[in-house]
């Protein structure tokens, strides 16, 4: 208490003094002077330093750390619970549809059509099979206005054996077919002699063949491959054919050339010409040589080749060299919506009876047969998608044919005809060198996994130098295709079809009046078909057909109209052995 005391008193004394001495200097009498001092002002920037964002501590708290022991006290707990085990959730799939390895099909219609086929296939092993097939397809004609028979009929039936090991593969086959036609197509002027005469106008071929082919794996023989083929008809004709074929990769300077081999033999007779009873042979015999190289850069593909052949006529002894061309090339100009396309090729085709009876089975067995002389067919194009399910394609083309075959409607015969073409109802070959101008353009889109259309036009010009038109050859041709999965059970198709207009001749044998040797234009046709299924199960299907539905007599060659609408029903079966 005392200490506080004194300290209170000192304090006190303080003050006072203070308050006297500051009272003192209010009564002092002395003027005082105030002086300015002015100068400049310099400001100055001090060093910036940074603060260290962990400051670093010396004391001897921070540098001796403690060390942490942690003990973990742990004892067991009873417990009953039982975690339920993880389960994957399930997406509901439909199953995947049974896959049957043999059918067989058969429908019947509208003018005794009869429409049959039976495929079959049997694994042997696992690297074994052996299979083949049957069909039929008949009718009986009765198309109005034609006052001969006109039925046809086409079976065939093949037998095959394939083979797949590690490092190849081979199969074999076998085959047999027959045909039967009528030369039905006898001008109106002419029916009344024909009826007279009696003609027979039917007109059957056979053919029998064997071939086989065999890749192989990781060698410089890609594949290989022969067939042969007896071709003939109840008219003293026969034909045979052996072709055998290897593609190889030839190493040059660390490169691949890929080389197609071909030897083409083609051989046969006719028992007489149109118009005398001289026999017709031809054979021609040919080899060719088909190398090609590569090359990829970026977007960009281009194949170099050349094809050379040397051909030999058997039957005239000549003999003679052929070089082609072989470019193609194709440009991704916006990946796959644009790529642009060309090339140049040209080829020595094999013209045979078996080619020109399947093509046109109303010819003649009195033809002279040639190989065809395709000195080049250039072409560009641009193809691509426009969306993801849809597809273009458009192309033109300048094709140079020497000794192209064209169809030429045989002369009437002003005799007593002997045989039942003769009356201006069978076509010949005829050649010249024809040079083709054609414009294409082709659209395909799948809407869906169920529904598919595809449509395709192609326009032509042509230009002949010995014939007076370009016989036959359409000026346009155009197709649509659809396929339309309704649902599970229900399925159905169309395809229409329309070609442009042809030219044609009927002349008379020794005719010189102009007038009866005019072309003939053969109209424009339009074909539309149609067809309709139900799956009755898995195995099991029935289906419906209709053909020809605008119920047009159209002539797809001349004076040789085809059967008017015509209605088909049948069903398929699907089974394993």
């Amino acid at each position: 208490m005392r200490k506080h005391i004194k300290h209170i008193l000192v304090l006190a004394v303080v003050l006072i003094t203070t308050i006297a001495f500051s009272q003192n200097r209010q009564n002092d009498t002395i003027n005082t002077g105030v002086i300015d001092v002015v100068k400049p002002y310099t400001p100055t920037i001090s060093d910036a330093f940074k603060v260290k964002e962990t400051p670093s501590l010396d004391d001897e708290t921070t540098e001796t750390k403690k060390e942490i022991k942690y003990n973990i006290f742990s004892f067991p707990v009873a417990s009953t619970f039982t975690p339920a085990k993880g389960k994957a959730a399930t997406v509901e799939k439909q199953a995947p549809e049974k896959l049957y390895d043999n059918y067989a099909t058969l429908g019947l219609g509208s003018y005794t059509t009869i429409l049959g086929e039976v495929y079959l296939n049997h694994a042997i092993s696992r690297n074994e099979s052996v299979g083949g097939y049957v069909s039929h397809h008949s009718s009986g004609g009765d198309i109005e206005g034609v006052s001969f028979a006109d039925s046809f009929s086409n079976s065939k039936i093949n037998l095959n054996y394939a083979s797949r090991l590690r490092d190849l593969a081979w199969n074999v086959e076998a085959g047999f077919q027959h045909q039967m036609y009528n030369w039905y197509g006898v001008p109106e002027s002419q029916v009344a002699q024909a009826l007279n005469n009696g003609i027979d106008v039917g007109h059957s071929f056979y053919e029998a063949h064997f071939g086989g082919d065999i890749s192989f794996e990781d060698t410089y023989i890609n594949s290989g491959s022969f067939f042969f083929r007896r071709f003939g008809d109840n008219q003293g004709s026969g034909e045979n054919r052996l072709k055998i074929q290897s593609t190889v990769d030839v190493p040059i300077n660390g490169e691949e050339i890929s080389t197609d081999l071909i030897i083409d033999y083609l051989g046969g007779s006719f028992d007489r010409n149109y118009f005398t009873d001289e026999e017709l042979s031809y054979g021609n015999f040919q080899i060719g040589l088909s190398p090609s190289y590569e090359l990829k850069q970026d977007d960009l593909t281009v194949n170099l080749g050349v094809s050379l052949f040397y051909l030999s006529d058997k039957e005239s002894g000549k003999s003679k060299f052929y070089i082609y061309p072989n470019f193609t090339a194709s440009y991704r100009l916006v990946n796959d919506v644009l790529i642009a396309y060309g090339g140049i090729q040209g080829d020595l085709i094999q013209n045979s009876y078996y080619g020109f009876a399947n093509e046109n089975p109303f010819v003649s067995p009195t033809l002279f047969i040639m190989p065809n002389d395709l000195l080049y067919n250039a072409y560009v194009g641009l193809k691509g998608k426009l969306s993801s399910n849809m597809s273009y394609n458009i192309s033109g083309r300048y094709i140079s044919d020497r000794n192209r075959a064209l169809y030429k409607t045989n002369v009437v015969r002003n005799v007593t005809p002997e045989h039942g073409y003769d009356y201006g109802n069978s076509f010949g070959i005829v050649y010249d060198n024809v040079d083709t101008f054609s414009a294409a353009g082709e659209i395909n889109i799948d809407v869906n996994r169920n529904f598919t259309l595809g449509l395709k036009a192609e326009y032509f010009t042509y230009n002949t130098d010995d014939e007076a038109e370009p016989w036959n050859l359409p000026d346009f041709k155009g197709s649509l295709f659809l396929d339309y999965q309704i649902d599970e059970k229900w399925f159905a198709g169309a395809n229409l079809y329309y070609v442009g207009e042809r030219k044609d001749i009927l002349e008379m044998e020794g005719s010189l009046t102009p007038e009866a040797n005019v072309p003939a234009v053969l109209d424009s046709y339009f074909d539309a078909n149609a067809h309709v299924g139900y799956h009755v199960n898995e195995q099991f299907s029935i289906f419906g057909k209709v053909n020809n539905i605008t119920d047009k007599a159209y002539q797809k060659w001349q004076n040789f109209p085809v059967q008017s609408i015509q209605f088909l029903a049948g069903a398929t079966y699907k089974f394993d052995f």
